[in-house]
């Protein structure tokens, strides 16, 4: 019994790498290669010019806003009220969809 399992184990595991093995040489698995397709469009210096403007902008992982947002100059009740009517006109999905 004990060989039995061991070599249908065997026999699955050389079954599974094989399988492996077939995808590898055909090219279909993801990322294989990708590196050739590739052509460079701009100099490793232009690169590392563009990487140190860039450094100081990104100071402990916080980027600036590019501008101020205004403030809205609706209500809380104009708001809730839009949402009233939008739903009632199905403009808005209710409920639970699943």
């Amino acid at each position: 019994m004990n060989t039995a399992r061991i070599l249908s184990i065997a026999a699955v595991a050389a079954f599974a790498s094989v399988g492996a093995q077939a995808a590898q040489t055909a090219g279909d698995l993801y990322g294989t290669d990708f590196e050739v397709g590739f052509t460079p469009s701009r100099t490793r210096a232009e690169v590392m010019a563009e990487a140190v403007q860039a450094a100081p902008n990104f100071k402990n992982f916080y980027v600036a806003p590019a501008a101020a947002q205004p403030a809205t100059v609706l209500t809380r009740a104009a708001v809730r009220e839009e949402a009233r009517v939008a739903i009632r006109a199905h403009e808005i999905a209710t409920g639970n969809f699943s």
